[in-house]
């Protein structure tokens, strides 16, 4: 059965298992050999990154066709209103695509969230505003371009949950295996066959 691997990735953590200088990268933290992230997780943003050792479950996670719901928690500057966040409810355009719906709400910042290393710049003078932001695709910085096109730039991105699986009860920097059954192959439907039609012509007469 396929083998899943849950990691809690950190801050600077580059999504590759070669070295890549000054970056740590996924070996330092899983030392699994024949897993492949499922997915991207870019390399200033934190949390849950899944790995596989196999193909069809690394598709089934990844393709946006899937539709599995990716939860972030975003630390963003300023102190949107519901009107603010309005746009990414019902799809912003980013120039070169239109978002789909995504599912937006603000947050208090989450319990036992880990220091991140370095720290996100303070100023007393600005306040910052957590929110929880569902999405079903996975755009390069997808979440980071939606919440600076509404005026609110992302300081702080956290991957909480892709489907099912989630952060909970997984330290920063470890990860966990799980077994999960392989995902039953997609096969095309093919047309009913018609009954043959025995006696009318045979296979070397005029047609």
């Amino acid at each position: 059965m396929p083998q899943l691997i849950l990691l809690n990735k950190p801050y600077g953590v580059i999504c590759q298992f070669s070295p890549s200088p000054p970056h740590a990268s996924l070996a330092d933290f899983v030392p699994i050999k024949d897993v492949y992230p499922a997915g991207r997780l870019d390399t200033d943003s934190e949390g849950l990154l899944l790995l596989t050792d196999s193909g069809p479950l690394q598709a089934k996670i990844a393709d946006p066709k899937h539709k599995l719901p990716k939860t972030y928690w975003v630390q963003v500057e300023g102190s949107p209103s519901l009107s603010d966040l309005q746009p990414l409810l019902t799809g912003v355009d980013l120039g070169d695509f239109i978002t789909q719906p995504a599912q937006v709400r603000v947050i208090d910042e989450p319990a036992n969230l880990w220091p991140r290393v370095p720290p996100v710049r303070y100023r007393a003078s600005v306040p910052t505003t957590w929110l929880e932001i569902i999405i079903r695709e996975g755009k390069n910085r997808q979440v980071r371009r939606m919440t600076a096109k509404v005026g609110f730039p992302t300081l702080r991105l956290v991957r909480y949950a892709i489907g099912d699986w989630s952060l909970d009860s997984l330290p920063l920097g470890t990860w966990r295996a799980e077994t999960v059954a392989a995902p039953r192959p997609v096969h095309a439907v093919a047309e009913p066959s018609k009954p043959k039609q025995r006696g009318r012509r045979g296979p070397n007469k005029t047609r």
